[in-house]
């Protein structure tokens, strides 16, 4: 932030934690550009309270939490943080993967609570990943990565897409969804949230997959709907979830606090030093080229 407070005035509440509605609207009123973050919204009453906002510069790839057709409307230019968070959040999403078949948070619990009696033949079993079929939900930049990530484990990828992706493997094979949530033993979710993709997991989709299959989610919470996936636990027609974004975070479905065969992180996708860093960088430059009259280098819109 100190780069950005030599060249501009600079407002930064440190309450840490999310502000609330009245105090984004007390905070950003007379500001020409606001540097958000997913725990944001930022909408048509938001931009009312702030005539001179030239910018919203979100610290996310992501930017469902911004009302673009109000930004459009008002000449606000909207940026992101594309491509620099996709090898951070391709690793968590591998590490639900392992942690889940592998039931690596049962396991912490069943140490830390003392329950652990010894080494048994039949404990805590697991599913192989190694040799799996792994299902790719979305072939951007990051479901890309996690695809990569399967060749090491000698796994077959099938991914369902919008379009043809030039840039997929050709070993890679792409199909529709419904072969995708049916072939596969881990499918891994990596849409963007749009009117189209909210619930594009629920009861039925659930219920086509394999009973030992799992299901990551490491795009965006509202994708899946968790009250049909905490049934699909319960009834193990599924055989587990890995997840790390949820519909109404910071709040969680109880019926998935509740399974076992969940393993729940708190949205850490990007969570490593260098990657925060370099979002805030990106960020920061967004927000100051706007100020200063220039094209953004990450306009979502502009």
């Amino acid at each position: 932030m100190a780069y950005l407070a030599s060249r501009v005035d600079l407002s930064c509440p440190a309450l840490g934690r999310p502000l609330s509605k009245p105090e984004l609207i007390a905070a950003i009123a007379g500001q020409v550009g606001v540097l958000s973050t997913l725990a944001d919204t930022i909408d048509a009453e938001v931009f009312n309270a702030a005539p001179a906002l030239k910018v919203v510069a979100n610290y996310a790839v992501g930017f469902n939490n911004i009302d673009l057709v109000a930004a459009r409307e008002r000449g606000i230019v909207v940026t992101n943080t594309p491509g620099v968070l996709t090898e951070a959040t391709a690793d968590l999403t591998w590490a639900l993967i392992l942690g889940i078949c592998r039931r690596v948070g049962e396991g912490d619990r069943l140490v830390r609570e003392g329950r652990w009696t010894g080494w048994a033949p039949t404990q805590l079993l697991g599913a192989d990943v190694a040799g799996a079929t792994l299902g790719i939900v979305g072939l951007g930049r990051i479901g890309r990565a996690v695809a990569r990530r399967a060749v090491g484990f000698g796994m077959g990828v099938l991914y369902t897409a919008r379009r043809v992706v030039p840039e997929a493997d050709p070993a890679w094979r792409m199909v529709p969804l419904a072969t995708v949530l049916a072939e596969s033993d881990i499918v891994s979710l990596h849409v963007p949230l749009t009117a189209d993709t909210r619930h594009l997991i629920g009861a039925r989709e659930l219920s086509s997959m394999k009973r030992t299959a799992y299901l990551i989610n490491t795009a965006r919470g509202p994708v899946i709907d968790e009250a049909a996936l905490g049934a699909a636990l319960r009834a193990r027609t599924i055989a587990g979830a890995g997840l790390d974004v949820y519909e109404h975070e910071p709040a969680v479905h109880p019926d998935l606090l509740a399974c076992e065969n969940a393993l729940l992180l708190p949205h850490l996708g990007s969570a490593t030093t260098t990657t925060r860093e370099r979002m805030g960088q990106m960020a920061a430059d967004n927000l100051l080229a706007v100020v200063e009259g220039r094209a953004p280098p990450n306009p979502v819109m502009s």
